[in-house]
């Protein structure tokens, strides 16, 4: 029997202590050292049962999917996260069970390639609490923790069913009477983002768009960088406007090349229509979809497996070609 949808007007995520600012003061070091891991060592030590995870990229373009299938295999569990146009990643994370809340804005459709139905299934039965928000509002919320106050007056979903199930609260403006909705600041446990490249400190660099990706490392009390590759600091200083992310807010870095596959990487590899596709089939049948993650992930000791399961580096140099045939 499936349960009726049930928005609620939760905040799922709170301050560490009363001034957020105490914190990254406090518990996040200034001195540059080598921060280089595993994807297995940064999971198992950065992220527990529980927590409240917020993802780079957008849509399927820049995710961290190395970082997000050894969540899976892992059975990481009762996590909460931002669904900041959540799409393949939210998938993932909904196969291997590990969700239980979301503020959403746009999630279970994967774009233009379909729907998800394991994602709409999961929604729809219940089974994860969620709060609504907008694109927007997600993003000025991870803006008001980058910033370190604790809300941000904003317009957008004023009148709205949006905001009658969000958890943002009608304020007036004490200079112009104004009526604003209080959005509050979304301060998750741990931020994972996936880049073009790092130094082996943390600094780190992205080529193309960025949406909230800078103020969600700056909102995150533990930050997980996953890089298509590693240079050497005198690189990043040579162009040091280029570091969008800094060290000293960096706990574990990692190189992982092809890390965002099956998704785009710009002016790296196409994302692969293909395989995404094979999910989406995939799901259409319960033992299929088992078949399926044990073939991709449980059954592979790391990302490289997975990498070998879908052609190895014969499709990835394929994808590699049609990103640069597709920027020419």
């Amino acid at each position: 029997m499936v349960k009726l949808l049930v928005l609620t007007e939760i905040v799922f995520t709170q301050h560490y202590g009363l001034d957020p600012r105490e914190y990254f003061r406090d518990q996040k070091p200034r001195k540059m050292i080598e921060k280089l891991t595993t994807v297995n060592q940064a999971v198992s030590g950065l992220i527990n049962d529980g927590d409240y995870i917020g993802v780079g990229g957008f849509g399927a373009n820049r995710i961290p999917t190395a970082v997000l299938h050894e969540m899976v295999r892992q059975k990481k569990k009762n996590l909460g996260l931002a669904g900041h146009t959540a799409t393949h990643d939210f998938q993932i994370l909904v196969a291997g069970e590990c969700v239980n809340r979301c503020d959403i804005a746009y999630v279970v459709g994967l774009e233009a390639r379909g729907l998800s139905k394991i994602a709409r299934q999961a929604i729809e039965s219940g089974s994860i609490d969620i709060t609504e928000w907008t694109n927007a509002a997600l993003t000025w919320r991870y803006k008001a923790a980058a910033m370190g106050v604790s809300f941000l007056p904003v317009r957008c979903m004023l009148g709205t069913d949006t905001e009658k199930y969000s958890a943002a609260v009608q304020i007036e403006c004490p200079f112009t009477g104004s009526k604003y909705l209080a959005v509050p600041a979304l301060f998750p446990d741990v931020g994972i983002i996936h880049v073009h490249r790092a130094d082996v400190y943390g600094n780190c660099q992205i080529d193309g768009i960025m949406v909230a990706d800078l103020d969600l490392a700056r909102a995150a009390h533990r930050l997980i960088i996953t890089t298509e590759r590693l240079v050497p600091n005198e690189y990043i200083r040579r162009d040091p406007a280029r570091t969008v992310i800094p060290y000293y807010l960096v706990d574990a870095i990692i190189e992982v090349p092809f890390g965002s596959y099956p998704g785009n990487m710009a002016y790296e590899y196409f994302s692969d229509e293909d395989h995404l596709q094979e999910w989406l089939k995939a799901e259409n049948d319960p033992d299929t979809l088992s078949a399926f993650l044990n073939h991709h992930i449980y059954g592979v000791k790391d990302f490289n497996g997975y990498l070998d399961t879908i052609g190895g580096l014969t499709r990835l140099q394929e994808l590699r070609i049609l990103e640069n045939l597709i920027e020419k």
